[in-house]
């Protein structure tokens, strides 16, 4: 897929405006504070609605405005599409080819997109929440449906460790968990299922990748760690089985800690390079190899899963990598759609079919 055109009116510090990006990469540069990252972020708003940034919804609207909109067309599907994002105040609007949504999820299976920004750049070393929200992101946008399970597994989850905390201090209501964890279960049985999936994919691909960068001297491999003890190749009974007997052994230190202590909620994944962890062994150049192959291995997973290439969003990343993983970057992505910001424009980024957009003071040109 490809964006044909962007269009913002009262969003954040960009004067209202239009662009027509090219099908090729697209360089977005100007000082510090100008806009570009809230200019690629409105690009990415049209993947479910969220900020890759965290930000909330109030501050997408500029300051003494009530209301922000952004608009895009795009290519995907074998066709013209267009898609409209309206904020007003804790109000979202959704519109997709004229029609009104009840939430921007509706996005996630017709507009496909990956980030990459300098947060990235420590993965690996960063606490196990960084690195499920890396892979529930991009399992989310693969499929409408996982974004539903991951939300409804929250749901139960927050419902569960509220009971918990309640037996604490009335033990009667014990036997009312069964109900909390047989839900918990199927739905943590799923996104476990998928995990498991995508992390297969997605080590095979990142392994090439980084076969690539190092020359044919590491090898990277990635290893789901699940506090249930599911492994990749079991069906969705057998790790329902697994997540149940796990909460069953649990349940005396889930009610004393008042959480809930097994689950997807407390899965991570090991990044290993030449058979050591990364984030005890790696130096920061291997570990920025990693995450790079990462993030080239997401783009291509979603291409198979999807059909389509995703559009690739670089934000300051290139002045965060050395000339030989800046190469290797630009070379693995010039078949996608790509935006790239940085300070300084690089002649080196000037390749043909490229495009390029200066921000100052929050003018887009």
């Amino acid at each position: 897929m490809y964006v044909k055109s962007l269009q913002f009116k009262n969003y954040r510090n960009i004067a209202d405006g239009f662009i027509e990006p090219c099908e090729k990469i697209n360089v977005i540069y100007g000082d510090n504070a100008q806009g570009k990252t809230n200019l690629l972020e409105s690009l990415w708003l049209f993947c479910g609605g969220h900020s890759f940034k965290g930000s909330k919804e109030s501050e997408f609207i500029r300051f003494g405005e009530k209301q922000a909109r952004i608009k895009t067309k795009f290519f995907s599907r074998g066709r013209e599409q267009e898609a409209e994002l309206v904020f007003g105040g804790n109000k979202k609007e959704v519109y997709i080819n004229g029609v009104k949504k009840k939430s921007a999820a509706s996005l996630i299976e017709r507009y496909n997109a990956v980030i990459f920004s300098p947060e990235d750049l420590t993965l690996v070393k960063r606490g196990p929440s960084a690195r499920r929200r890396f892979i529930d992101s991009a399992i989310c946008r693969e499929k409408l449906g996982n974004a539903l399970i991951i939300s409804k597994y929250n749901q139960t989850l927050n419902q569960r460790n509220a009971l918990l905390k309640d037996i604490y201090r009335h033990p009667e209501l014990e036997k009312t968990l069964g109900i909390w964890d047989d839900t918990l279960c199927y739905l943590g049985s799923q996104i476990i299922l998928r995990r498991l999936e995508y992390i297969e994919k997605l080590s095979e691909y990142s392994g090439k990748y980084h076969d690539g960068i190092s020359d044919g001297k590491e090898n990277l491999d990635i290893k789901y760690i699940s506090t249930s003890n599911a492994v990749y190749g079991e069906n969705e009974r057998e790790i329902f089985a697994k997540l149940s007997e796990a909460l069953r052994q649990s349940k005396r230190d889930d009610i004393h800690s008042g959480f809930t202590t097994v689950g997807p909620h407390r899965d991570d994944f090991d990044i290993i390079i030449n058979k050591k962890k990364a984030k005890v062994f790696a130096s920061q150049g291997q570990q920025r190899s990693a995450v790079l192959s990462l993030k080239l291995a997401e783009a291509q997973v979603l291409s198979r899963l999807t059909d389509e290439n995703p559009v690739i969003l670089l934000d300051d990343v290139m002045s965060e990598l050395d000339r030989s993983r800046q190469d290797f970057l630009l070379n693995k992505v010039r078949d996608y759609q790509v935006f790239i910001t940085c300070c300084d424009f690089d002649e080196n980024l000037d390749i043909q079919g490229s495009k390029k957009f200066l921000i100052k003071e929050g003018s887009v040109g």
